[in-house]
């Protein structure tokens, strides 16, 4: 990691800054620890941990492996969170909900998708592979809508810093409805292009705007189930203010589904410091 300087000074942001929704394709940027004196809407700061325990019986995993009898594969209208979200992450669909509804209900099983910040760490955490950004900082409900701020904690700063802003919002109906990741809140690092919920194919044009300097700008094109990125291209050359910037990016996968772009950047206090997603189809996924 790079010695501290003072060219972290633009990642620390209020949190409140121009944040928009993320149907417009949304991201999140870093900010100091709120205080102590935050709405009373704002969770205890405490976070998750990555140290929580990591076994199967305890730790996030595949939506999909609940064993359960599956129901028959919905639309992709049927698909949408609340009839209008991308299903990016932990279920990819009503019937993997609905399968895990069923385990819940019988025997408890993975009872964190109820918890709208230890969804939002491990789609950081684990499905991202953002390792550092293991704590939620802030967490606002409102409704069936959660947004919560994760981050890392910087020795150099002294400080927990947000990396985004993760909304989150309830998949299907019942009381035991699980969160789901629907998008990032936009703040100074944005993920304009592709639009969000858009029809894509590969090569694909990413792009949006940053704050910042000497900036390295990270792609990667993610789909539930798999591990690595099914596309990826690094790194871009950015900076400025509400400098645009853009790339483009191949990857290869079977159409069905959604696919979760990220732009992310780092490398001043921390590897990956901002990154923001977005949620698009694949041209060709059946009607």
């Amino acid at each position: 990691m790079k010695a501290f300087t003072g060219r972290f000074l633009p990642l620390v942001v209020a949190l409140g800054m121009g944040a928009a929704a993320c149907g417009a394709g949304g991201s999140g940027g870093p900010g100091a620890e709120p205080e102590a004196t935050s709405t009373a809407s704002v969770d205890s700061p405490t976070p998750p941990s990555a140290a929580e325990p990591t076994s199967q019986a305890t730790s996030p995993g595949p939506a999909e492996s609940t064993g359960s009898p599956r129901v028959p594969s919905a639309t992709p209208r049927e698909r949408l969170v609340a009839g209008s979200y991308q299903p990016l992450w932990p279920f990819s669909g009503p019937e993997e909900v609905t399968a895990w509804q069923r385990a819940y209900r019988k025997d408890g099983d993975r009872a964190w998708h109820l918890d709208p910040r230890r969804t939002a760490v491990a789609f950081t955490r684990d499905y991202l592979g953002f390792g550092e950004i293991d704590q939620a900082v802030k967490t606002v409900k409102e409704g069936r809508h959660a947004r919560v701020h994760v981050g890392y904690r910087s020795e150099d700063v002294g400080k927990r810093l947000v990396a985004a802003v993760v909304h989150l919002v309830r998949y299907g109906s019942g009381d035991d409805a699980p969160w789901e990741v629907v998008g990032t809140d936009d703040t100074d690092l944005t993920l304009t292009t592709p639009k969000y919920g858009a029809s894509v194919a590969s090569p694909l044009t990413v792009g949006g705007r940053i704050t910042g300097v000497d900036e390295s700008v990270r792609i990667q094109v993610r789909r539930p189930g798999k591990q690595d990125p099914v596309g990826e291209r690094c790194c871009v050359s950015a900076g400025g203010q509400k400098s645009p910037w853009s790339a483009n990016v191949s990857f290869s996968t079977p159409p069905g589904g959604t696919l979760t772009v990220v732009a992310s950047t780092g490398g001043h206090v921390a590897a990956v410091e901002r990154f923001a997603v977005t949620g698009v189809t694949l041209e060709g996924s059946p009607p």
